[in-house]
């Protein structure tokens, strides 16, 4: 009994040790500072337009005033394809050709999953197909945009689906091996980019992501609602330490070579309606020009060098609509700088 107790006493030594290592290792200590910082946004032109903006002023108003020179563009399927093997590619043609007039680098989001509520834009004529049925549409619909667009030299790298890996959003089924087919498939079709899978900043070790991307982008959420049914939840503000990505990111560099970027840093309140059915004191809780700066400057200790900010829509909409323009001129800096 007593050589039992010994044992018992030493395993729990050891798993305390073991706890006490790790917290140390994820959230204390400082990342190495970057010599530089590139930073872009995220541009939905259907949130624009939720928003009751004027999609193609938001979007010249973004390069031109603002000065993103990165943009990652969050195109939808049920938008591009709203009737079966009719492909609409006018808008997102436009939205490329300014940016090549402006020397803008794009991300290209594709895929089913591709941010944006509800996350999952699945065109109605599909929407009752079996998953299989879905799948074989989702690969035809890839193959189109990827063609179309492969040698416009503005985009610089392609992202397959949103978050896949992560259990978010009104989704009809999740499956990882069909994302690892997504990812060869688009590398078959252009091998010359890589491919970004992103994944939860907070709620994931990035380890599955980093086994099929080339390039691993994460989210980056201080504030965020959590969701109990669709019309109830509660705030809830994270507890990482910046040095946690940091830690998280040599992991995957040093065990599977892959670089990683934050591919959303929140820059937009987080409710559980549409912004325009908030109030702007509601929406203030989440994010203001206080909330924002110190996001920025959580973002920078944490050792990455390269981030999209979310919410540039918003920015434009608080600016342009309600007439309080100080996050959009703070943000400004950034890329002036």
């Amino acid at each position: 009994m007593r050589k039992f107790l010994k044992i018992v006493i030493l395993c729990l030594i050891i798993i305390l040790a073991l706890a006490v290592f790790l917290f140390c290792y994820f959230f204390v200590g400082k990342a190495s500072v970057p010599k530089s910082i590139t930073w872009g946004v995220d541009f939905s032109q259907m949130q624009a337009e939720s928003l009751k903006l004027n999609w193609k002023e938001t979007y010249l108003t973004i390069i031109n005033d603002l000065g993103a020179k990165n943009i990652k563009i969050h195109t939808q399927w049920d938008w591009v394809e709203g009737k079966k093997d009719k492909y609409y590619f006018n808008d997102i043609d436009w939205q490329l050709a300014q940016a090549k007039n402006s020397d803008v680098k794009i991300i290209y989001v594709v895929g089913m999953k591709s941010g944006r509520w509800p996350e999952c834009h699945v065109p109605v004529w599909a929407s009752n197909l079996s998953e299989q049925q879905q799948q074989d549409e989702i690969l035809k619909y890839i193959k189109e945009v990827v063609l179309r667009y492969k040698t416009n030299d503005v985009i610089i790298n392609w992202q397959v689906e949103n978050e896949p890996l992560f259990n978010f959003g009104k989704c009809p089924w999740y499956d990882k091996d069909f994302l690892k087919t997504e990812v060869a498939f688009v590398k078959s079709l252009d091998p010359s980019r890589q491919v970004i899978i992103s994944d939860s900043g907070e709620q994931s070790d990035w380890f599955e992501a980093a086994k099929i991307a080339d390039v691993v982008g994460v989210t980056m959420y201080r504030k965020v609602w959590a969701h109990v049914t669709d019309n109830l939840g509660f705030n809830v503000n994270s507890f990482l330490s910046p040095v946690t990505y940091w830690r998280k990111a040599q992991l995957v560099k040093k065990i599977y070579g892959k670089d990683v970027i934050c591919i959303e840093l929140q820059a937009e309140p987080w409710a559980s309606k549409p912004f325009y059915d908030v109030s702007l004191e509601e929406q203030s809780k989440t994010m203001n020009p206080e909330i924002f700066a110190q996001n920025i400057e959580y973002a920078k200790q944490t050792g990455l060098d390269k981030f999209y900010l979310w919410g540039v829509e918003w920015w434009y909409w608080m600016k342009k609509v309600q007439n309080q323009p100080a996050i959009w001129n703070e943000a400004k800096k950034l890329f002036i700088n």
